[in-house]
């Protein structure tokens, strides 16, 4: 069953003849429970597909479909809830001034959810941080532990989708391996659905299932996570990719495989 199918995509900024088109005719579907990858260099379209799956960006043409349903430009909250971003820096995505508390509240009003301290205490539990958390500032936390902090915000409406936008890159290398291995577990528990931009083939190789590699606005190749680590992908562009990463993709996957996963706060 696909949780997201988007058809023949295309997505813009600006208006008439000034409108520059950053996604260019793409399609793709997500299985429920998959992690699907965006891959390829600054500026080809990645975050802007994120940005029109939830909603950030309404000047898109083709057709975007969540859980069964067709998505149009306007979104009612409940589509909405269904899925949630997380940003690539947890530095400027959590407000500087407002406790963890009030950052988690904040979603449950705008939704009108109930039960609000009770999913509060339960999504710090779920990312691993502690309850007493609630009361600090996200200058008293880590960059790992605002990430947590954010994701932790992310799951709070209880979406069926995630969608990550670069969720480890401005991380320490000690603690993205934490951070990967907490989304990873999630997925599974809660049987989350994934989109995950990143530049980094070892992450990619890490969390994902399949992979679609993007150049100037279009996909060139979707690629499954052996190929990857088998550098048996087909496209020029995507042999490009993986020859810089030589002998570092499958290492690095290796390495992070291999760290013991815990629920102490990175």
């Amino acid at each position: 069953m696909s949780m997201i199918k988007a058809h023949h995509l295309a997505v813009s900024y600006g208006h008439g003849d000034n409108a520059i088109k950053v996604v260019r005719d793409v399609s793709f579907e997500v299985a429920k429970g998959e992690t699907f990858g965006l891959v390829g260099e600054s500026g080809c379209g990645k975050s802007t597909i994120l940005g029109a799956l939830a909603g950030r960006n309404r000047q898109w043409n083709g057709s975007i479909e969540i859980d069964g349903e067709a998505i149009g430009q306007k979104r009612t909250r409940a589509q909405l809830a269904k899925q949630q971003l997380v940003f690539q820096d947890p530095f400027g995505s959590i407000h500087p001034r407002h406790t963890i508390g009030r950052t988690l509240l904040e979603p449950l009003e705008i939704h009108g959810k109930d039960r609000r301290q009770e999913r509060i205490e339960k999504v710090l539990t779920d990312v691993g941080l502690p309850l007493n958390f609630r009361y600090r500032y996200p200058h008293q936390l880590s960059g790992g532990q605002r990430q947590r902090v954010a994701i932790a915000r992310a799951l709070i409406l209880e979406p069926t989708i995630l969608l990550l936008d670069e969720p480890t890159s401005a991380l320490d290398v000690s603690i993205q391996a934490e951070i990967l291995n907490l989304l990873k577990d999630l997925r599974e528990r809660e049987k989350l659905t994934y989109i995950l931009v990143s530049h980094d083939l070892a992450v990619v190789a890490h969390l994902c299932d399949r992979v679609a590699i993007m150049q100037n606005g279009e996909f060139v190749e979707i690629a499954s996570r052996q190929q990857l680590l088998e550098n048996t992908v087909q496209h020029s562009y995507t042999r490009v990719l993986m020859d810089g990463s030589r002998g570092y993709v499958a290492g690095a996957h290796d390495h992070l495989r291999r760290r013991p996963r815990t629920s102490l706060p990175a």
